[in-house]
């Protein structure tokens, strides 16, 4: 699963010379949350968010007329507040390698340039949101296994056997090491199978916290 499938391609964007009153009226109208800048050369120089513009807008409280709040935020521009050189991917990127970059740097949209620096789209927390719910294939209805397996060559296969053996198709299949014992690793699958008891009893006889439930 690449960058590319979820990424929302063509993002509107501004310029550096915009204004924030012109980036709030955007933001509103297209009910968006970021707006990546590019030079007049059409080269990405920037992005700002709905939260750069709620931190350097006059606050509520303000002394200031409505006149002059209008005139304040005119003479405010982007290249005043958005972050510069933000952390990009590119469209070939895996999906999870984006997330990751999301999560360390504490970000909550990457630019998208292609291999010549043009920028082709923009990433998202919503639609990292999305590519998991179509990773776990939570939206399926499936059933749901998760179970602790022994971290070595094999143990998913043990599983994915006795599946088969119980007439079951596994759909997805997700694996993590965060919180388990040493040694083990929880399986987490999203199922078809016609006696999702028998299942569950089946795999209790080889693996540890067998949990079966219908979604």
């Amino acid at each position: 699963m690449r960058v590319a499938k979820w990424m929302t391609p063509k993002p509107i964007t501004l310029k550096p010379s915009d204004s924030l009153a012109r980036a709030i009226d955007v933001m509103k109208e297209k009910k968006i949350r970021r707006i990546p800048i590019l030079s007049d050369a059409g080269r990405l120089v920037g992005i700002v968010s709905d939260r750069d513009l709620k931190d350097v807008s006059p606050s509520r409280a303000t002394t200031l007329d409505i006149w002059e709040l209008h005139y304040v935020l005119d003479k405010l521009k982007l290249k005043d507040v958005m972050t510069k050189n933000p952390w990009t991917v590119t469209p070939e990127m895996p999906i999870e390698k984006a997330a990751l970059l999301m999560l360390e740097k504490k970000v909550e949209g990457l630019p998208v340039l292609d291999a010549k620096g043009n920028l082709v789209g923009i990433l998202t927390e919503g639609d990292i949101f999305r590519a998991l719910v179509d990773l776990t294939g939570v939206s399926k209805k499936r059933v749901r296994v998760s179970l602790l397996i022994p971290d070595k060559p094999g143990s998913i296969r043990e599983v994915a056997d006795t599946c088969r053996d119980q007439g079951g198709t596994i759909f997805s299949i997700v694996g993590s090491y965060a919180k388990v014992p040493a040694g083990k690793r929880e399986l987490v699958m999203r199922v078809d199978c016609p006696s999702p008891e028998g299942l569950r009893v089946e795999l209790s006889k080889k693996f540890a916290d067998v949990a079966v439930e219908a979604d």
